[in-house]
């Protein structure tokens, strides 16, 4: 195997590295600085294969618990500064993941604009923020992150000093210095509301002023204006699967926020747009509407007599403030003082916005009505609406089933819903689906579980009535399994008017979709036949048909749980190709959400790769992709950082609708055969160990820092779906968490090592390695997850385990898959090493090695110390530290 390259360590990683040792001899003291230093230098010593294996731990010895604790702090800082010197690098970026770039890849296939527009004409792409609890910093610590990137941009520009007058390096090392002295742990669990309002930081501060100018970058590269086919969405607020904390009053809470957000937005654009736009009708002239616009405004001020786009202006502002008192129920931070009727709409401001548009438009050569301030408030307007993001609802099926049962029992329509068959749900579901006649009654007691549900759909009723239909559009089922879990959630929808029957010739109507969500392997497996199902019922049929589409969720995480990394990836890719014609011939288009997450093992890695490795017919224009924990922040976190990750979720679905075929059917059908034999393998393989091996559930708790992460004050979510210690009912998010802690990152590649091995053709693999995008993908996702793992290290956790000799026996299972998996890909890619032919993320990955093992080692001795019974609180502090610490080194790792 060839020996890595000396690293290469970029600049900014060099320089905020040597702010953070000034930092921290200052405010630490010299002896803190030089024992980190003293660690620091000897890990990246043992790293290089300078030193020998055990080095480091006489450095890590001396370490008291006040100075554990602070030696964790600064490592964490360190890799939280590298990550943001990559991210201003583009070291995530991929060549050519870009708009501009795939309009070019196309026009080399002979695919032109006029292709693109039609394709976009009804496309819609949408990263849906999730409340998922994998982000272990505090805001705090992202915004003075942030505060520090901002400043970096300013040293790049050689500016000396900020506008403020601080000297831009001073000002970095102060920020630093903040950060240092930061809190990074949060005190108490976070409670819904602080999961919106995190939320919301990004949707106001980011996606807000990004999508705007995005769609201007994209105007002038099509040569015609799009329409906002990219949009913003959310769970948090309306996500109750597995959550009793998110209520009716939750879902109120999060969009009365967003509206209030987004109120405030505008109504700051258009202060602005009023003191621009200081044209004079003494040497201008301006058309009769806009002069209309401004006598209706209100606006008497004998200094703006002449001025009427100013005076125009005053009037929508006054609207808009009216607006804001009505929905967000409280007046704005700078209302109007003109009276002014509130907004019924937002088509209606955006009509006043285009109608000063056309009057700019209307003379001279258009310049001040192109682009600029008023194109950007007005796309906003477009995009964002009066709700910011769409919000979806999410439930468990087993819920609805309950709910349902109880509203027929007590109407008296049938008294034990749940002893009936499918075929017999189907028929009485559909029998109430061709009345509008609601179930439930309010003067009749119902359950707490039913009233809550029902609150739930009225909230959503309210909201479609005061901020528009688009603000909450979709009802995904967790855990849907057939074709009456979709029709419940119908007759819920009916129970507030968000269902209406075919009435007079009219389709039925459904204001929100329902929306099954197939998550283990069996569901996916099942998915085209309910689905052909669902299409088959005559009134679903026609709703579709009016739709227009129609949306499946397919989930990463618990299928990866269930069957193991290469039998989730191609489990899904597998469901997905064949929904594609039962779509066809139901006439409807398919949109497909992805329920990704960070870690490879919840589907994470690069969504560029993602989305174009999804098979032929399958994208369509139309995705959705969930965005949750750390993943948020990475891709989110400033301007620059979200313009490149969106760019690449455009660029990524461009090519995956209209570029043609990669495979010839001959290697389409041999491909297949092969996946579906190396599947099977590694599904074995993973079942054998996971589920079939005596001991194996006390095993990974005992060996992973499980139960201290669900200690963790890090979302408002319970870790586990019920009270049992089975790894069927554990979240997939601590499951996958644990095992990055632990740096065995399992979910991300067992089994495919003892699949590799078992096929016999290796040459038929490496023609799938070099021709094939959905192999390629899975192979890049699970190569650095390998380069990310550490036996040695992971040896280390296997002392935590209780039972030594079982717990080496199944650790040496892990090992050798370990192994098997990391020879097998460099057999079929042909490398002598792992990430050979990928030096930005190989030197990414081991920059920060020797910062993480020195982490887990203090982590496996405090674990131990915790679990043998201390209780100095400054130990649980510690290991909570160097979670904390190891995840931000890691980046994807929940």
């Amino acid at each position: 195997m060839a020996t890595s390259p000396p690293i290469t360590q970029n600049p900014d990683i060099r320089f905020l590295g040597r702010l953070l040792g000034d930092v921290i001899r200052a405010y630490g003291g010299d002896k803190l600085y030089r024992q980190t230093e003293y660690i620091r230098s000897s890990s990246v010593d043992r790293a290089r294969g300078v030193a020998d294996a055990d080095v480091v731990d006489p450095g890590l010895d001396a370490l008291s618990l006040d100075d554990t604790i602070n030696f964790v702090r600064g490592f964490m800082l360190f890799s939280m500064l590298a990550n943001l010197a990559e991210d201003r690098q583009g070291v995530a970026a991929e060549p050519g993941a870009d708009v501009a770039s795939a309009l070019k890849r196309l026009k080399n296939h002979g695919i032109g604009t006029d292709a693109v527009m039609k394709l976009l004409d009804k496309a819609l792409i949408v990263p849906v923020l999730t409340a998922h609890p994998t982000e272990v910093r505090r805001k705090s610590m992202i915004d003075h992150k942030n505060r520090i990137a901002e400043l970096m941009r300013l040293k790049d520009a050689c500016v000396a000093e900020t506008e403020s007058g601080d000297r831009v390096e001073e000002a970095i090392y102060r920020q630093i210095a903040l950060l240092w002295q930061t809190r990074p742990l949060r005190r108490e669990r976070l409670f819904v509301a602080d999961e919106v309002e995190n939320a919301l930081t990004y949707l106001r501060d980011i996606f807000l002023p990004v999508l705007p100018a995005l769609y201007g970058r994209w105007e002038r590269e099509l040569g015609h204006r799009p329409p906002s086919f990219l949009r913003a969405g959310s769970w948090i607020g309306g996500d109750r699967d597995g959550n009793p904390y998110v209520r009716a009053d939750s879902l109120r809470l999060a969009l009365s926020r967003a509206c209030e957000s987004v109120l405030v937005h505008y109504l700051e654009a258009v202060h602005a747009l009023g003191a621009e736009l200081s044209i004079s009708t003494e040497l201008a002239d301006v058309p009769e509407d806009v002069l209309g616009l401004a006598e209706r405004s209100g606006d008497a001020s004998p200094s703006r007599q002449d001025e009427p786009y100013r005076r125009a202006l005053s009037g929508i502002y006054a609207r808009l403030s009216a607006t804001h008192e009505k929905l967000c129920g409280k007046r704005p931070p700078r209302p109007s003082m003109l009276p002014a009727e509130p907004y019924a709409l937002p088509g209606e401001f955006r009509h006043d916005l285009i109608t000063i548009a056309a009057g700019l438009q209307s003379k001279g050569d258009g310049a001040l009505a192109s682009g600029g301030a008023l194109g950007r408030l007005i796309r906003a307007v477009e995009t964002f609406g009066f709700h910011l993001a769409t919000l979806d609802l999410r439930q468990n099926s087993e819920v609805h089933e309950r709910v349902v049962a109880e509203l027929l029992k007590v109407a008296g329509v049938e008294a034990d819903y749940l002893g009936l068959d499918e075929y017999a749900r189907i028929a009485l579901l559909r029998q109430e689906l061709s009345t509008n006649r609601p179930l439930g009654s309010r003067f009749v007691g119902y359950s707490e579980e039913t009233t809550g549900e029902l609150a739930i759909i009225h909230a959503a009723a309210e909201a479609h009535r005061v901020y528009g239909s688009q603000c909450i559009t979709v009802y995904n089922i967790s855990k849907a399994e057939s074709v009456s879990d979709m029709l419940e959630v119908n007759i819920l929808l009916k129970e507030a008017g968000l269902w209406r029957a075919a009435d007079n010739g009219d389709p039925p109507h459904a204001a929100i979709m329902a929306v099954p969500l197939f998550e283990t392997i069996a569901d996916l497996e099942a998915a085209p036949e309910i689905m052909a199902a669902y299409f088959g019922l005559p009134e679903i049929d026609a709703l579709v048909t009016q739709r227009g589409h129609q949306e499946v969720m397919i989930g990463y995480s618990d299928s990866n749980k269930d069957g193991g990394y290469l039998t989730s990836t191609w489990g899904l890719h597998q469901s997905s190709k064949a929904l594609e014609p039962i779509f066809a011939r139901a006439g409807t288009s398919m949109q497909l959400f992805h329920g990704r997450g960070g870690a490879v093992g919840r589907g994470g890695g690069s969504s560029f790769a993602a989305i174009r490795a999804q098979p032929p017919g399958t994208v369509q224009g139309r995705i959705r992709i969930t965005e949750q924990g750390e993943v948020i922040a990475a891709k989110y976190g400033t301007h620059d950082v979200a313009m490149a990750n969106l760019e690449a979720m455009t660029s990524a679905t461009l090519l995956a609708s209209l570029e043609p075929e990669a495979l010839s059917e001959r290697d389409t059908v041999r491909f297949s055969m092969a996946m579906d034999q190396l599947s099977a393998s590694a599904f074995a393989s993973y079942r054998g160990l996971v589920y079939d091996t005596k001991g194996f559930r006390e095993f990974f708790r005992q060996m992973t820092p499980l139960s201290e992460i669900a200690g963790l004050k890090i979302g408002s979510r319970p870790a586990s779906r019920k009270k049992s210690d089975r790894i069927e009912d554990l979240r997939a998010i601590p499951w996958v968490f644990s095992w990055a802690q632990a740096r065995v990152m399992l979910p991300g590649w067992y089994g495919v090592g003892h699949a590799i091995t078992g096929f016999e053709d290796k040459a038929l693999l490496t023609d799938m390695a070099q021709i094939w995008p959905f192999f390629q993908a899975t192979l890049a996702n699970m190569e650095m997850v390998l380069a990310k793992s550490d036996m040695a290290l992971a040896a280390r956790y296997v002392g935590l385990v209780e039972n030594r000799k079982s717990g080496q026996a199944i650790f040496g299972r892990i090992r050798d898959g370990w192994e098997q998996t990391q020879e097998g890909l460099l057999t079929i890619t042909g490398q002598s090493r792992l990430l050979e032919k990928n030096p930005a993320l190989d030197t990414s990955i081991r920059l920060r090695l020797p910062y993480i093992e020195p982490l887990n080692l203090l982590q496996i001795e405090l674990l131990k110390r915790h679990r043998s019974g201390e209780e100095d609180p400054r130990i649980r502090e510690g290991i909570e530290l160097s979670i904390n610490a190891i995840a931000t080194a890691l980046r994807n790792s929940g």
